[in-house]
């Protein structure tokens, strides 16, 4: 018989039982958190979804009569650099990413252009940051083609630069606010020196690099920009600058001599303008006359626009609705166009939308060569280059495209240079603006060494290797020749490479491509008068030339092969974005204004991300855009 505890005290369970007992507790309380977390998820994605459906309702009625009112915040892009969710949280929370992509405005006014239920765009590009002339090339020829189908364009801003008046002259009518102005003050490309810093911190950097004018690293080795470099710049931004004032006049109808003065002569002319600058611009014709918003608004209600639905303003549809509301013309279901995107800076493995990454963008352009319904390939290229090895496995993927039997066809944007070049030489043809900046053919590489800093504050290094080489990429030791040689061996191979490949695919002789290589940039019109690229054009002339060349007539698909979105992302797509958005906000839901600022409170993240320690890394890169 056993023993009774002692009074006051209960009878203790065994270890195992205790630890059973526990263990189920705490399984009872995870599913109940889980439970819970479940619940409150799928609520509130059926409240997003409810909400979505009667948004894209809503801005799905446009009225007749209506006016669609384009003004552009932030930069032209191809492609959005933060994904559906961020862009999502930045609308809600305030603080919007601002980028537009140039597809989604050129759309919107194409199909505005046929919409009988539009009468006119007002535009007002006064918040669209500067942006590549080939972008505004694009969105102009929209412009041009909606004044066409006989709706006219009426332009007004409050201050505009000249990014923002390259647009704006597409216009009929292009109005400023009287107490604005035009500020037109030329092209510049001016960059910052660190030698001198450098030798300060007793930081030695070595440059290897093969091409004359190939100047994207000369910041680190010389105090100044380099003869050559400013020879170079000289040319392709004169050319930009030629084809500036020539589309400007062509536009206002004014002679290009007279407009290049006026430009050149601006602070003698505003002090005769009594610092009046949108009276000054007037006067040079550059716009078609002085209007507040409110009278820009009066004036076209006396043109028979209807009042708004409260009866103030005019009856409207914003950029974000009507693109909302249009159809998009993106399927893969028959014989299709497909278009990858590549821009930005080119780096290693995978990397999101917005920048290019070898392994990445190869796989798009394998996954479309792998669809059967696609029939042509269009490479839509934005990039100033980056990583050698990176825009060689995307280029191999463009190579085994046309392998396939699939025709390639290029389309350049603002910049398609060094590197950006290098993934384009091998498609069947090459279409770039006017205004595009490309070439840039070179390859350099770059080295640093801080024994001199290290020995500033009393460190020194020293030990032995196993081999001549060991331990040679150290960073705190002195550069050895027969390193530098190493490197300007591998940078030798890789110009050649370079060359040699665009001699190739361009059927000229290796000479040939040499003499227009070394490191220089051209335009699209400088580059076409060197065979660089094949045609003048943009990003819809390159799309009918693929389908002309896959011979698929005029009933064909244009798919834009993406990144494959996960479950949320999908979500925060379907029903359309912007109709979802707008009803959230419709209904007063808002985010903290830091929630979208998240993923940048830790951009030493994002600086280590492509960095590869222990070998040297070899780029074709160019800092060509004008300011």
């Amino acid at each position: 018989m056993s023993t009774p505890p002692p009074l006051g005290r209960s009878r203790q369970p065994n270890g195992f039982l205790a630890f059973l007992r526990v263990f189920g507790r705490g399984l009872n309380i995870l599913r109940l958190i889980i439970l819970n977390v479940l619940f409150f998820a799928f609520l509130g994605v059926f409240v997003l979804v409810l909400l979505a459906i009667g948004a894209a309702k809503h801005l799905n009625d446009i009225q007749d009569s209506s006016v669609l009112l384009l003004q552009p915040e932030g930069r032209l892009v191809e492609q959005y650099s933060v994904s559906p969710l961020q862009r999502v949280a930045s609308k809600l929370s305030g603080d919007e990413a601002k980028e537009v992509q140039v597809r989604d405005l050129v759309a919107a006014i194409d199909a505005a252009a046929k919409d009988a239920r539009i009468t006119r765009i007002v535009l007002d590009p006064s918040h669209l940051q500067s942006s590549g002339f080939a972008a505004l090339t694009e969105v102009g020829a929209a412009l041009d083609r909606f004044r066409a189908a006989g709706k006219p364009v009426i332009a007004w801003g409050a201050e505009l630069d000249q990014y923002q008046y390259d647009l704006a002259a597409h216009a009929d009518r292009v109005l400023l606010d009287p107490q604005g102005g035009l500020f037109i003050t030329g092209l510049s490309n001016y960059r910052l020196f660190y030698k001198d810093l450098l030798d300060k911190l007793g930081v030695n950097v070595y440059l290897f690099r093969v091409g004359q004018f190939k100047s994207a690293a000369e910041p680190f080795i010389l105090n100044h920009a380099s003869p050559e470099a400013k020879e170079a710049d000289s040319y392709w931004m004169g050319g930009l600058w030629d084809g500036y004032i020539s589309d400007i006049a062509k536009l206002r109808k004014l002679d290009p001599a007279t407009v290049r003065s006026d430009i050149d002569n601006l602070p003698d002319r505003l002090v005769a303008a009594q610092g009046d600058l949108a009276k000054l611009a007037l006067d040079e014709h550059l716009i078609d006359g002085l209007a507040t918003r409110s009278e820009l608004l009066d004036t076209l209600r006396s043109q028979g626009v209807p009042a708004g639905k409260d009866g103030h303003g005019i009856r409207s549809v914003s950029l974000d609705r009507y693109i909302a509301a249009v159809p998009g013309r993106d399927t893969l279901g028959a014989d299709a166009v497909t278009v990858v995107v590549a821009e930005g800076e080119i780096t290693s493995g995978k990397q999101s939308p917005g920048s290019i990454g070898g392994e990445s963008t190869a796989a798009l352009i394998r996954s479309a060569r792998e669809n059967k319904h696609t029939k042509a390939l269009v490479l839509r290229v934005n990039s100033p280059g980056g990583e050698v090895y990176a825009a060689e496995e995307i280029r191999r993927e463009v190579a085994l495209t046309r392998k396939a039997g699939i025709p390639v066809i290029v389309s350049m944007g603002d910049v398609a240079a060094s590197g950006g070049y290098w993934i384009s030489m091998n498609a069947d043809q090459i279409y770039a603006e006017p205004n595009t900046i490309t070439g840039s053919i070179g390859i350099f590489g770059m080295y640093y060494t801080v024994p001199s800093a290290l020995g500033k504050l009393g460190i020194s290094s020293d030990g032995i290797g196993t081999a001549p080489l060991a331990g040679a990429f150290n960073v705190t030791r002195p550069l050895d020749p027969k390193v530098g040689s190493v490197i300007q061996s591998i940078i030798d191979k890789g110009y050649h490479d370079f060359v040699g490949g665009v001699a190739q695919a361009r059927g000229k002789d290796y000479s040939a491509i040499d003499a227009v290589a070394q490191g220089r940039v051209w335009t699209g019109s400088q580059a076409q008068q060197r065979g660089l690229i094949d045609q003048l054009g943009g990003l819809d002339a390159a799309i009918q030339k693929a389908a002309d060349l896959a011979k698929l007539g005029k009933d064909y698909a244009v798919h834009y092969q993406e990144q494959p979105l996960g479950t949320l992302e999908r979500f925060a797509l379907s029903f359309n974005q912007s109709a979802m958005v707008a009803g959230l906000q419709a209904y007063g839901v808002r985010l903290p204004t830091w929630f979208a600022q998240l993923p940048m409170l830790a951009p030493e993240l994002e600086m280590l991300r492509t960095a590869q320690a222990g070998r040297p890394n070899i780029y074709s890169y160019c800092f060509c855009s004008p300011h």
